[in-house]
């Protein structure tokens, strides 16, 4: 129970930013003079630093539930009450992801803040949010922005920008299910086939409908944000201001995200874009929320809270009554699973758009089979000749490789060495442009040596290739041709490499779009989301070594990305017709392939949920990974082991461990990055709430085996739960 009040004071439980293996993973108690309403941000005091925290009610889990010494607690320091309160839907929402994914809800709410809010008090709050004021007052000129939409015609309730959209049989159908129905929709559409214009439009009604509606956007990486930014404020902005759509990613500076979050919170932004940190933004008239590329596994955080946006935001738009619609050429097994019909246990609606927008084709699958190519084959001469015909007539062609770098490896022809991280199981890639040898997990960088660090030789040569090598390469062979104004022709690459300074990606999809460009390399970053109008020919160089994975959603990873690779041409119909994908592969009859020839896009989720139900693996099935990170291999595994007999000696634990599976613990694939060893155990379960029961009950063995003396050399653990690499 908690402590009688004070006289004139208050009671307060305030969550602050503290780990799930501190000793203060609950809410912490203060005083404050008066009430203050739960949601409301505050600074409070923990030992000598001052936080931001979130005041959170008594009746809440994270409660405390021992009596304290009212004269012990401390009292709140301010309360930023310029601010409106967060909402019960957007507590609940985190209390039920800080649960969900085993962390402390503290964790989970202020990492779903703006880091700006942070640091700010309560007369610095109120001057920003007067200054806000200040400039929404200000009448806004009219937008003169231009339209950029992939269909032509008008529909009403759009808007006026949409005047000149027309909608296909199918996306007019789509829409008018996601009236009729009340979802969760997952909206299946070929590449090209218009989900965009069904997303617009679905939010055009909702928007028009009620004039405090909002809306959220996501898609899953930050590159993808600036092209539907633009077509988002080409459609909305006109006719609800300036500051009626607001873009929410990492990517920003912190007062710019501070700005959007503003925004959101107040329900001046009637349309948020973001990527998965977004599904936390605080908007208190959320009606939908629509999740583009589902599928992608950047939804899913890879650190702190390992929580799925997508998930999130299906659970989310359950909580606060509102709409969810997925969307993707290549749903997730999991979405698809469920998009069955409803008779057989299905939870959300499928909507249909096969056809691409206009008479346009997918473009047409070529296999080319490198065991009847010269060994040393990078580019097959029939691949070369097609880009080279493209280029003669004004076309653009996408070429991927999903490894940057000029080679993974640089090696010595004499004694074998190789150019191993000294702090990481992984290789340092070798970079031409800036001859180094650079690690891609911890960051070392290092001068190329002259010769081999082992035994002096100085013939060292790369092995493999990335796409800087690539780039090169195909600069070479293309050297003689020319485009139809008799200039040779240019190629360009993108990746994490080329990319790196603000702005420059921006640029470089520029050159693309306005056709600069005759040849575009990179890696899966280009092969995904972009709406590149001139593009015909796409090539996919080496994509066989996902076919021999130990990972089992390899093949569902490999399929997304060739067949979201396959969409980037032939996206304008006046070429549909002459666009093609080309597959340099070893393994040219693999059914994967197979499928992929001919966009069969269920037949290929049929195969593989088949498989998934006869090994017993998701979405049959649930899993979650503990994770250990030690001195040593042998101390990392050694806490789990550890950790999994404590569970089994545990007899309130018994009836829970018979309906799952601890696994041993193994190395991670990647055993050591930073010179921190790296182990992984699974645990298995075909009851969802057997697993999260377990792994509640789990936590108090966890943290007490991590005090045993031989669990010495571990340095953190964490739960994965829904894990999507293993």
């Amino acid at each position: 129970m908690p402590p009688p009040p004070i006289p004139g004071h208050c009671l307060t439980q305030v969550l602050v930013q503290t780990p799930a293996h501190s000793q203060m993973a609950g809410a912490l108690s203060y005083w404050s003079p008066t009430p203050v309403q739960p949601g409301t941000l505050v600074r409070v005091p923990l030992g000598q630093r001052e936080l931001l925290g979130v005041v959170w009610p008594s009746e809440s889990p994270a409660a405390p539930e021992v009596a304290l010494d009212p004269a012990k607690l401390r009292p709140i320091t301010a309360a930023l009450d310029a601010l409106p309160p967060l909402n019960h839907h957007w507590r609940a929402l985190i209390n039920f992801a800080a649960s969900y994914y085993q962390r402390t809800a503290g964790e989970v709410a202020l990492a779903a803040l703006p880091p700006q809010l942070r640091d700010m008090s309560s007369v610095q709050l109120a001057r920003r949010l007067k200054k806000r004021a200040k400039a929404a007052a200000t009448p806004a000129r009219p937008s003169t922005r231009p339209t950029h939409d992939a269909t032509s015609t008008p529909t009403p309730d759009a808007g006026p920008a949409a005047a000149s959209v027309v909608l296909t049989a199918e996306q007019q159908q789509a829409i008018d299910q996601f009236h009729q129905q009340p979802g969760p929709f997952l909206l299946f559409g070929a590449t090209g086939s218009g989900k965009t214009e069904v997303f617009m439009h679905c939010t055009a009604a909702l928007l028009a409908a009620s004039p405090e509606a909002q809306a959220l956007v996501m898609v899953p990486e930050i590159n993808l944000t600036p092209q539907l930014e633009a077509r988002f404020k080409a459609r909305f902005c006109a006719r609800y201001g300036d500051d009626a759509v607001v873009s929410l990613h990492s990517g920003m500076t912190p007062a710019q995200r501070l700005n959007s979050w503003l925004a959101a919170h107040s329900g001046a932004a009637r349309v948020v874009l973001g990527t998965r940190m977004a599904v936390f933004a605080s908007m208190p008239h959320l009606q939908l929320i629509v999740v583009d590329e589902e599928h992608d596994p950047s939804y899913k955080s890879g650190e702190g809270a390992r929580y799925s946006a997508r998930d999130l935001a299906i659970y989310r738009a359950r909580l606060e009554g509102a709409k969810v619609m997925l969307g993707s050429a290549t749903p997730s097994l999991e979405s698809w699973h469920h998009s069955r019909p409803a008779a057989e246990g299905g939870r959300y609606l499928r909507l249909e758009m096969p056809s691409r927008v206009g008479r346009g084709q997918l473009p047409l699958v070529r296999r080319v089979d490198m065991n009847h190519q010269p060994k040393s084959c990078i580019i097959a001469a029939p691949l070369l000749a097609a880009i080279a015909q493209r280029i003669a007539r004004g076309e653009q062609s996408m070429v991927f490789l999903n490894r940057r770098g000029y080679a993974p490896v640089l090696q010595c022809s004499d004694c074998d060495w190789k150019s191993e991280c000294p702090h990481c199981s992984a290789y340092r890639v070798f970079h031409k442009i800036d001859r180094t040898l650079r690690c891609h997990h911890c960051g070392l960088s290092e001068r190329v040596p002259r010769a081999c660090p082992a035994c002096g030789n100085s013939d060292i040569m790369p092995l493999g290739r990335g796409t800087e090598r690539l780039e090169e390469h195909l600069a070479e062979l293309l050297a003689d041709v020319r485009r139809p104004d008799g200039q040779p022709a240019r190629i360009v690459r993108i990746d994490a490499d080329t990319t790196r300074l603000k702005g420059t990606l921006e640029s470089q999809l520029a050159q693309v779009h306005t056709g600069e460009v005759d040849v575009l390399v990179g890696t899966q970053m280009i092969a995904k989301g972009h709406d590149f109008r001139r593009i015909t020919l796409v090539a996919a160089v080496n994509p066989d070594n996902a076919l021999f994975s130990s990972d089992f959603r390899a093949p569902e990873r490999l399929f997304s990305l060739l067949m979201q690779a396959a969409g980037r041409a032939g996206r304008d119909e006046t070429v549909a017709n002459q666009s093609e994908m080309w597959l340099q592969t070893f393994q040219p009859a693999h059914p994967l392939y197979e499928a992929l020839k001919q966009h069969d896009y269920p037949a290929f989720a049929a195969s593989q949920l088949k498989e998934r139900q006869q090994a017993a693996m998701p979405p049959f099935s649930f899993q979650a990974l503990v994770r250990a990170e030690a001195r040593s291999q042998e101390a990392a595994q050694g806490f789990l082991n550890l950790a999994s007999q404590a569970a089994a000696s545990e007899s309130d634990m018994a009836a829970l461990l018979a309906q799952l599976t601890l696994y041993p613990a193994v190395p991670m694939s990647m055993a050591r990055i930073a010179n921190v060893e790296r182990a992984q155990m699974l645990v298995e379960s075909p009851s969802r709430t057997a697993l999260q029961r377990f792994l509640s009950a789990w936590q108090a063995v966890l943290h007490h085996t991590r005090a045993d003396p031989r669990c010495k050399g571990v340095i953190r653990w964490a739960i994965d739960v829904d894990p999507l690499n293993i």
